[in-house]
């Protein structure tokens, strides 16, 4: 298991990062790697988000100095949301069946957190969410019939989409990790509008199903001196609470 550690930034100093630095402090290139898991640990509200890719074989979730816990959810909970392929989540012996679209929240004081693909040439892909939690709440597999779908937008200023709600209070407990997908309709290029911020949480967006060449232009900073970063499919990019977090892209993309 891999860990790459991002600090936290004062706004102020943000706005002296030229482009290259701001890329390498708010940016995470790769965050699926086959046969790995690759996660990012950021000390905005002590997030960790990332990605598990199983090929040949079962991997698993485990904690370490870094997190000062032997077992990874031993103070902490996990929202999952599976990308692309199919696979399972086995949960302390017990396994779950994913396929592209399906979630899970799982609560805190699970001891062993596993992945596997059904092929391992078309391993499965999931987007693993991460934070500090101080009760235990069920677990809970979230299929994304099971969802809770929030319709917004208008075809004329181009951001009509359906959020699904994964974690969240209309489907399950958790302690304070909130996680969507939102998916966007054909000709729908904008999210997240009207742009905003909000003190009391930060955002990580993972962008996905897009083309090799389609590019997103996530929009970055405070409201008055924002700043983008183009990112490309299965990208993602840290939005601290001072940041405004919106993005446009050239074609068609999904986020979570």
């Amino acid at each position: 298991m891999k860990l790459d550690i991002r600090y936290g930034h004062h706004p102020q100093d943000v706005k002296g990062y030229d482009t290259t630095a701001l890329r390498e402090h708010f940016l995470v290139e790769q965050v699926f790697v086959p046969g790995e898991i690759a996660l990012t640990y950021t000390h905005v509200d002590r997030v960790v988000f990332g990605g598990a890719v199983p090929t040949t074989q079962t991997l698993e979730l485990t904690g370490g100095k870094d997190f000062g816990t032997d077992v990874f959810l031993e103070r902490r909970e996990l929202g999952i949301i599976t990308i692309s392929g199919e696979g399972e989540v086995i949960l302390d012996g017990k396994s779950y069946p994913m396929a592209k679209g399906d979630g899970m929240y799982v609560g805190m004081g699970t001891k062993s957190v596993q992945f596997k693909s059904k092929d391992a040439k078309n391993p499965a892909k999931f987007y693993l969410a991460s934070s500090p939690a101080h009760q235990t709440h069920p677990t809970v597999r979230i299929g994304l019939a099971q969802a809770n779908p929030n319709k917004m937008g208008k075809p004329e200023t181009l951001n009509v989409r359906t959020i699904y709600q994964y974690v969240h209070p209309a489907v399950c407990k958790s302690c304070q990790l909130v996680m969507g997908m939102t998916i966007l309709e054909p000709g729908s290029v904008w999210n997240t509008m009207p742009c905003h911020t909000h003190e009391r949480r930060m955002e990580v967006y993972l962008y996905f199903d897009m083309a090799a060449d389609t590019k997103v232009f996530h929009l970055h900073g405070q409201p008055t001196e924002t700043r983008h970063l183009v990112l490309g499919n299965e990208q993602a990019v840290i939005s601290p609470s001072w940041s405004i977090h919106s993005g446009v892209a050239t074609g068609p993309y999904t986020f979570i």
